[in-house]
């Protein structure tokens, strides 16, 4: 690892390294040492920086949130109109191999964090609350603008669909679904929630 120039220089450097871990042998698996060999530092270095791997992988989590957060965000925004918009949310949540699998794949490996970690538990929920709003905004502006006739409150269903793709992108991990499947499923929920033929 080349050395860096400031410590955020090396947590980002560690970040990326743990990140490479996780989705190489599992967080379940990983060990210090593992993420200390990706980084091509000692254990010692990794803890000078994170307090133990908890800490660490709670950096990862809350980093490949923000990063697949944003990537949704400028996916919609560069959309016109909130059918477009919603099948710019909907694309952008599908885990395409190449593209969007991998961070999938990171993410959900912290899940099991979650259950033991506050930190991480803290952080995923602020990430399926932001992206259950990001939903909630594009049905809403549907709805007001006559285009959308919702089956329920906008939030509600925003959460529906975050809920959906969180289910769906495991039948993906496991094999149990394609990429172009799990995108079939979303737009007939999302013809069935807005009344619009468009996601056909």
């Amino acid at each position: 690892m080349p050395r860096p120039r400031n410590q955020a220089e090396r947590r980002a450097q560690l970040i990326d390294a743990a990140a490479r871990a996780v989705v190489s042998i599992g967080a379940t698996a990983v060990k210090l040492r593992d993420v200390a060999e990706e980084a091509g530092v000692t254990p010692a270095s990794v803890l000078y920086y994170y307090s133990d791997l908890q800490e660490l992988f709670s950096a990862v989590f809350e980093h490949g949130a923000a990063t697949y957060f944003v990537l949704r965000k400028e996916a919609i925004a560069a959309a016109e109109g909130p059918v477009e918009q919603l099948q710019a949310c909907i694309r952008s949540g599908v885990p395409w191999p190449g593209k969007g699998e991998e961070s999938t794949r990171l993410l959900f490996e912290l899940f099991p964090v979650a259950l033991r970690n506050e930190a991480v538990a803290q952080a995923h929920r602020l990430f399926f609350d932001r992206q259950t709003e990001l939903y909630r905004r594009i049905l809403a502006h549907g709805q007001d603008g006559g285009e959308f006739t919702l089956t329920g409150d906008p939030r509600a269903l925003g959460r529906s669909f975050v809920a959906l793709e969180d289910g769906y992108a495991m039948d993906l991990l496991v094999g149990a679904a394609t990429a172009a499947e799990i995108e079939s499923r979303l737009f007939a929920h999302a013809r069935t929630v807005t009344g619009n033929p468009a996601f056909g």
